[in-house]
């Protein structure tokens, strides 16, 4: 396996694939390395050369904010929310949808686990 950023891409499947296994890397972000380390026609990654490879570690490292350094300033945005107290700060800090979504019904991840409460759900027809 590659690796690139301190992640081990997979090296059976394409490289515009493979560079999504990456955290902050998404489809475009690895069509434009790619074509920045000018590898042609997309092949898989164990096809790649050596000189290629050090070349997309390179521009990765160069130009993208990828991994620790890009999680760690998705966390301080979120703090820095939570500390001037604004809405979606009071909504991350509930542990709550942030973007406007509906609660009455849905968000069941977010919020937690359903419990049953007793006396509701099933009704029985009693004559």
């Amino acid at each position: 396996m590659a690796i690139v950023s301190g992640v081990n891409i997979p090296d059976n499947k394409r490289v515009e694939i493979s560079l999504r296994s990456i955290y902050g890397i998404g489809p475009r972000q690895a069509k434009d390395v790619c074509e920045k380390a000018g590898v042609p026609d997309n092949p898989k990654v164990r096809d790649l050369s050596d000189v290629q490879l050090t070349r997309i570690r390179e521009i990765i490292d160069r130009e993208k904010m990828v991994e620790g350094d890009l999680r760690r300033e998705v966390n301080m945005n979120i703090r820095r929310l939570i500390d001037i107290g604004s809405y979606r700060g009071l909504r991350h800090r509930r542990n709550l949808p942030v973007r406007g979504q509906r609660t009455k019904t849905n968000a069941r991840a977010k919020r937690s686990k359903r419990v049953a409460v007793a006396g509701r759900g099933r009704t029985t027809n009693k004559k």
